[in-house]
């Protein structure tokens, strides 16, 4: 499985150090990067969550305009006379302002409760009833295929994670006219592309990359098995656009 990650720049070990040993184990992977130009190789090569800068030693008030569906943090040490920074900062569209040496102690919690990944969870909310997801075996599923958005999933190791067989899993899933569990899994996968491209900074080439596709031409087959949609109509749909689409008839059948 291939964690969420959550790059940090700054300067100083101790706001570093907040930040990672603040963050929920399970809930992703902080990376300590030495300088914004790494925060952006993350960006264009792994699933980023949450990004945390100080935004006093790098230029990066021009992030969050390129990348709006993740969340952009501030942790600095603000002076009294940083209020023209701070609007600066606001008007970027930072998701958040930490104070370094104040918010330390609640850095990393913080950021964990309001990332891209919880704002997909939010917006796929009620799927599981929408689905027609009852059993605890198959919510536990669906929770499972949401955690592995970021890489190809076989139902295979969905049901090594949750302990049963494969075979076993696959029938209890699909029980009670729900989905079957590989169609599931390509539903939460083409969710997780549309909010990526909803981002002005991705292409489609880059969420192939991102999310492991292998090629454009099997995110666009993906996209059309699940949404009727190519991945440039993703952009538009979002999670919950694809969620819609995909209840109108393509549970079940392949195209």
């Amino acid at each position: 499985m291939t964690p969420p990650l959550v790059p940090v720049f700054h300067p100083r070990r101790e706001a570093r150090r907040a930040v990672r040993q603040g963050y929920p184990r399970g809930a992703g992977v902080v990376r300590l990067c030495r300088s914004l130009a790494g925060v952006e190789r993350l960006l264009y090569s792994r699933l980023v969550d949450a990004v945390v800068l100080d935004v006093k030693a790098a230029p990066a008030l021009g992030l969050p305009a390129r990348f709006p569906r993740i969340p952009m943090y501030v942790l600095s040490a603000f002076r009294p006379d940083d209020g023209a920074l701070l609007a600066a900062c606001h008007a970027a569209g930072f998701a958040g302002l930490l104070v370094e040496g104040v918010d330390n102690a609640i850095a990393g919690e913080w950021v964990a409760a309001h990332t891209a990944q919880v704002a997909r969870r939010d917006a796929l909310t009620d799927a599981p009833k929408l689905l027609r997801l009852t059993d605890r075996l198959q919510l536990a599923a669906w929770d499972e295929v949401l955690r592995r958005v970021a890489a190809p999933t076989r139902t295979g190791q969905i049901a090594h994670a949750l302990r049963v067989t494969r075979e076993h899993l696959s029938r209890e899933f699909a029980a009670g006219g729900a989905p079957n569990l590989k169609r599931v899994i390509d539903l939460a996968r083409a969710a997780c592309a549309a909010d990526l491209l909803a981002n002005p900074g991705y292409t489609v080439g880059v969420v192939v990359r991102i999310l492991g596709y292998g090629s454009a031409s099997r995110l666009a087959s993906a996209a059309r098995r699940v949404a009727g949609a190519t991945p440039q109509e993703l952009r538009e749909l979002g999670p919950r656009g694809v969620l819609g689409r995909f209840l109108k008839g393509r549970t079940r059948s392949r195209i």
